[in-house]
């Protein structure tokens, strides 16, 4: 698929989202686990997409939690998605509320049965950035001399100004995974942000924080957790081949 193609146009207000944003107490206390509980989670299989591009993702912008739009590209990479998952029968599609991922999981939601809305999960959004959000990298590096180095090279130990820290995304993100995980479905699609999946998959994988930096994720990818009996698997990362690239060399990060 050509991302110069025209790109079909979904409205956000037709596809019903619901919510799941609200955190039981069995999921707060569920934090420190690496697998859910409920023996009816085994089986359970997880698509992991990355919201598409955004012209803040093009300039390099830090994002965070301004609701920034997709760009046409991020556009076309929403249809690619959904061209990559049309058939696989999900039970649920469940996204960040902001519009980015929200607005990559509509065409996939549309070539679904009648009927299947996205739910939307606030604990799936992107990292609070803080003070750092809508600005270039350059403009952090001048504001917060030696924040920015520290970010790409002791990213745990950075806590955003006015904003969070990779272990805050951890414990809100990882419980929302787990509610999923335990919820209805044996087959769910999650819309999400490039720091939530890099927490998401360092907990699965019981990696430190420190490995953030260690995953590369491009925007419209897919990725595939499967829970069995050993716990997390994961077969899928960071799947691109609907993108038109599979084994190019992708550009380094400049912001979120």
């Amino acid at each position: 698929m050509s991302c110069g193609q025209e790109h079909e146009k979904e409205e956000m207000n037709g596809m019903k989202p619901g919510t799941t944003g609200g955190r039981s107490p069995e999921a707060k206390e569920a934090e420190g686990t690496s697998s859910p509980r409920s023996a009816g989670a085994a089986g359970k299989r997880i698509f992991l997409v990355r919201h598409g591009e955004t012209s803040w993702n093009r300039e390099g912008r830090f994002q965070g939690q301004i609701d920034v739009p997709l760009n046409d590209i991020g556009l076309c990479q929403a249809d690619a998605v959904a061209d990559a998952l049309k058939e696989i029968p999900f039970d649920r599609i469940i996204s960040s509320n902001l519009s980015r991922a929200l607005r990559t999981a509509l065409p996939l939601a549309s070539r679904m049965r009648m009927g299947m809305g996205v739910e939307t999960d606030d604990d799936l959004k992107e990292i609070a950035h803080g003070l750092w959000e809508g600005r270039t990298a350059a403009e952090v590096e001048a504001m917060y001399p030696g924040d920015l180095a520290l970010w790409h090279t002791r990213p745990e130990t950075v806590v955003m100004p006015e904003g969070e820290s990779l272990a805050d995304v951890q414990r809100r993100a990882w419980p929302a995974l787990l509610r999923i995980a335990e919820g209805k479905g044996e087959t769910v699609a999650v819309f999400t942000h490039d720091a939530v999946l890099k927490v998401l998959l360092m907990k699965a994988l019981d990696c430190p924080l420190s490995s953030f930096w260690r995953f590369q994720l491009a925007n419209g990818s897919i990725t595939l957790l499967e829970l069995g009996d050993k716990g997390w698997r994961i077969p899928l990362m960071g799947e691109a081949g609907h993108l038109g690239s599979v084994f190019g060399k992708r550009a380094e990060q400049r912001g979120l």
